[in-house]
């Protein structure tokens, strides 16, 4: 197993990177309507006296640390959902305890990571003939200084493994356990690409939301369309 402390760490660099969410998750107003931890803790109290649901909007806060917390930027809620609202299936890097953020240097990237995991969960349902998925992509720009960086590794190495998750989960949880800031590694679904599996969202400088697609699923992902809108003349 390699461990975190066998990986350099990355120099001080902002980063412009690429994501894409389901569009059945919207933005949490709460984490975008606060600029500072202070007002976070006063506004979900009060929130929570008249609001049933706002645990299950802002997920589990046990899982974060509130100064880890990104307050003041855009798309805050974009940046910190991942690690309130944990796949408990986990992931490449996480067994499911925690939660990662995980971005790639380009939109193509990160299309083809998400068009692989949703192939690979849809074709478990036999009964889905045809559905219509929506996603918005995100561009997150963050620093990865301290990401160590897996790059170093051959792509042949047990945590690049297609689909076994062990080994790159037992990274995941070393870089957990050490508090490394994340991890720069060679993504597994688009040749020649880089991804980036965060561990906080505490470096991130700025999300945003730059475009809607559109996954067509027919017995397999058949297109990806990108979706525009078209502006519609007043009478």
């Amino acid at each position: 197993m390699v461990a975190p402390s066998d990986l350099p760490a990355c120099a001080t660099n902002q980063v412009e990177s690429y994501r894409l969410i389901h569009s059945k998750f919207p933005p949490i107003g709460l984490f975008d309507d606060v600029a500072d931890a202070d007002e976070f803790e006063a506004l979900y109290t009060l929130q929570a006296l008249t609001n049933p649901r706002l645990r299950n909007e802002v997920g589990d806060l046990g899982l974060l640390p509130v100064d880890e917390i990104p307050f003041g930027i855009r798309g805050c809620s974009y940046a910190t959902a991942p690690f309130t609202h944990v796949n408990p299936n986990g992931s490449r890097f996480s067994d499911g305890s925690f939660g990662v953020l995980y971005v790639a240097d380009s939109l193509s990237a990160a299309i083809a990571e998400v068009k692989y995991h949703q192939q690979a969960y849809w074709q478990k349902v036999p009964s889905l003939h045809f559905e219509r998925f929506v996603f918005r992509g995100l561009k997150c720009v963050f620093d990865e200084g301290g990401c160590r960086d897996a790059l170093t590794l051959a792509r042949t190495h047990a945590i690049y493994h297609l689909d076994a998750y062990h080994a790159s989960r037992e990274l995941g949880g070393e870089l957990r356990r050490s508090a490394s800031v994340g991890l720069r590694y060679h993504s597994v679904r688009y040749e020649g690409a880089i991804c980036w599996a965060l561990m906080t969202p505490q470096y991130v400088r700025d999300v945003i939301q730059t475009t809607h697609l559109e996954m067509i699923w027919n017995g397999s992902i058949a297109q990806v369309n990108r979706l525009s809108a078209i502006p519609v003349q007043q009478k």
